[in-house]
């Protein structure tokens, strides 16, 4: 078992326990962490669960598909290693992996 720090706007920190094969949206909800709205449910079509990727993570959130890449162009705080955290199946290989909430979700 492995975990993953969320990190909200404005520093403070939820380290939850990594569950594989979920996704980290799914994760994020189930720990009661704050700033993930996910008003979709996961199905990538609203971009209310953007996170902000730490760069050295972003290899192991792997590749983002054309509807995420399309949600994520209406977001204003959208960064180079933005994703939906609906898209990101955790997986071994993110242990430790921390990702940043934006202010507001879209």
């Amino acid at each position: 078992m492995g975990n993953i720090t969320f990190v909200e706007h404005d520093g403070k920190q939820h380290q939850v326990e990594l569950e594989v094969g979920k996704s980290l949206m799914q994760i994020a909800m189930d720990n009661g962490v704050p700033g993930i709205d996910a008003d979709c449910g996961g199905a990538c079509a609203c971009g209310t669960c953007h996170v902000i990727v730490d760069s050295q993570w972003i290899k192991a959130a792997g590749s983002i598909n054309p509807d995420e890449l399309q949600m994520l162009e209406m977001t204003p705080e959208k960064t180079p290693t933005s994703r939906l955290s609906c898209q990101i199946k955790a997986s071994d290989a993110m242990n430790g992996m921390i990702v940043h909430l934006p202010e507001f979700q879209m």
